[in-house]
């Protein structure tokens, strides 16, 4: 029999893939993955970019560890937390930046403090490491200061936090909860992993400063350009203070070298001269008119009792169920009505969250939100009749 390491056994599948390889097996109207709409990919930027890139020999060879020079530049140029390039490492896709810190902050046995409920993605990358939870309860300003501070009192050193209009629950953290989280890391020497792939999708309420704003040494900021650009390139980036990121940066040398030369420069061409700024108004845009047709969607036809978050950004809306529903058990049926979400009781790494789902807007069409929201509502009346 072979033998595998012992970290092995933690690897557990992602449960939203699963759910994603359901839905394309019928005629369903998926609220189930977080995808960015494929219709906001700049395809024709995208083009003109590769022809530029492709002319130059350079941007297909080896390159550093750190990252291209160029994007370093564009993303220390454009960043609201730090400006030198050396304060920035590029990594494939911000999964990776989430390996990456689990490999040089986590111990098997160590207690990461997480949000309850919090990203999935973050639960699996640490799981490898063979992690255990402190899960926090949340409110609608966020994490709570007072579990942070009994687990950092109980010896906790690592924080995971997704603040801006997190997924699943779509919640921003409010700019005094941030403070606070930011004063429990320095008090504590912890360090809290900003994970922030959506900061730049508000389209209402008011801009909140990322937390690395708040400290120079406690926070590791994470950032991604596939919400923004296109998730196809696999490209992220981590901020810290230097002496992190070089660590960080031996890490990933020893994973992968470095991430695709090409698909640098590819990105770094195509957001030359401000393309980004431009761009981003699209999305944005395209987004809210996604997220207030399934809030009226929601208010028409879900029934009395069930209630949802009002994100000011991003993808998803976070629904409760009256509390004897369970929408683990509710799925198989939602799919044979012809939609699928993601139950929430996957996002409790300890439990909980079993009348919980979350729901994504930003693929399905106007109509699939009317109809796919319409179904649900009748499922859901149905059930607690």
């Amino acid at each position: 029999m072979v033998r595998y390491a012992d970290r092995a056994a933690n690897v557990k599948p992602s449960t939203i893939r699963e759910i994603l390889h359901l839905t394309q097996q019928s005629e369903v109207i998926s609220f189930a993955g977080g995808l960015p709409a494929s219709d906001l990919f700049p395809i024709g930027r995208m083009r003109e970019a590769a022809d530029r890139v492709l002319s130059d020999a350079a941007n297909l060879q080896y390159s550093i560890t750190e990252g291209e020079v160029r994007l370093r530049e564009l993303l220390a140029w454009q960043s609201a937390e730090l400006a030198d390039p050396s304060n920035f490492l590029v990594v494939s896709g911000s999964q990776q930046g989430l390996d990456l810190a689990g490999k040089l902050f986590v111990n098997p046995g160590d207690a990461v403090v997480v949000e309850a409920p919090t990203y999935l993605g973050a639960l699996r990358a640490f799981d490898v490491y063979q992690a255990t939870y402190v899960a926090v309860p949340s409110d609608g300003e966020g994490i709570e200061p007072s579990g942070v501070e009994q687990a950092f009192r109980n010896g906790a050193r690592f924080l995971y936090l997704n603040p801006n209009f997190s997924n699943p629950t779509g919640r921003t953290m409010s700019e005094r909860r941030r403070h606070q989280i930011v004063d429990l890391a320095e008090e504590f020497d912890a360090i809290v992993y900003e994970d922030d792939p959506y900061a730049l999708l508000r389209f209402s309420g008011e801009f909140v400063p990322p937390m690395i704003t708040m400290s120079s040494s406690n926070v590791l900021y994470a950032g991604s350009f596939s919400k923004i650009l296109v998730p196809g390139l696999r490209l992220g980036w981590l901020s810290g203070p230097v002496p992190m990121i070089e660590k960080l940066t031996m890490i990933k040398q020893a994973a992968d070298l470095h991430t695709s030369t090409t698909t640098q420069a590819l990105a770094a061409e195509a957001l030359a001269d401000g393309f980004l700024e431009r761009h981003v108004l699209q999305v944005r845009a395209y987004y809210l008119v996604q997220r207030d047709r399934m809030l009226q969607a929601l208010t028409a036809h879900f029934p009395p009792g069930t209630t949802w978050t009002v994100p000011e950004g991003g993808m998803f809306i976070w629904v409760t169920l009256p509390v004897d529903l369970d929408a683990t058990s509710l799925l198989s049926q939602a799919v044979a009505e012809g939609v699928a979400y993601v139950p929430g009781a996957q996002f409790f790494p300890n439990g909980g969250g079993s009348n919980t789902l979350r729901l994504a807007y930003s693929v399905a069409t106007l109509v699939e939100i009317d109809q796919g929201i319409e179904r649900l509502g009748r499922l859901i009346a149905r059930s607690t009749s």
